[in-house]
């Protein structure tokens, strides 16, 4: 059996939320990635003030890397949802949002491009693809977790009902280096709305 239908049949006898849907949000539209959102992921990453909040992207972040990292998200191989956020009517890509299965929980994760912070762009979108996720997987606990020198991000976690379970040190691609992480969790009956 090749190593493709080995990986298919695993995805498919794992527990998920089913197809990533797209939602519309008040400002937002969330979607399933396409490989014409490389340039875009490439810019945003490419901005070390992005990436070094992200323990997974390298720095420097290069078009490859994009197209890499969409040829697997674009394969649906995995249960998982990675969601571009979008501006509606113009498409344009400005971040994303991905909920994924990792060491069999599964786990909350975002970014955005710099000049959308500071907006409330991150909290309308991670509720809208929480609140989704639960209404397909009620009785799922979601984890999380930032840098510890990334207030803002804590800050929407919090506004949204995470709480905090813990801090660790994880290794942050970009920094090369070991980073504080604060750990958190989220149950669907927690779940609240962005201010």
């Amino acid at each position: 059996m090749n190593a493709l239908v080995t990986e298919r049949a695993r995805a498919v006898a794992r527990p998920g939320p089913g197809p990533a849907p797209v939602i519309e949000t008040e400002r937002l539209r969330l979607r399933p990635h396409r490989l014409s959102d490389a340039a875009a992921i490439a810019e945003s990453l490419g901005d070390f003030q992005v990436a070094r909040m992200l323990s997974r992207v390298p720095a420097p972040y290069h078009h490859q890397d994009a197209l890499d990292w969409l040829n697997r998200q674009t394969a649906d191989m995995l249960p998982d949802w990675t969601l571009a956020i979008t501006t509606p009517g113009d498409d344009v890509h400005i971040g994303c949002i991905g909920i994924e299965l990792r060491h069999g929980q599964w786990h909350v994760g975002y970014w955005l491009n710099r000049f959308y912070w500071g907006k409330g762009l991150a909290s309308e979108a991670v509720h809208a693809a929480v609140e989704r996720f639960f209404r397909r997987m009620p009785e799922t606990v979601l984890h999380s977790g930032v840098f510890a020198d990334n207030p803002a991000s804590l800050k929407v976690q919090e506004k949204l009902g995470f709480r905090i379970t813990g801090c660790s040190q994880i290794y942050a691609l970009a920094r090369n280096a070991m980073v504080a992480h604060i750990e958190t969790r989220l149950a669907a009956e927690d779940l609240r709305r962005p201010d």
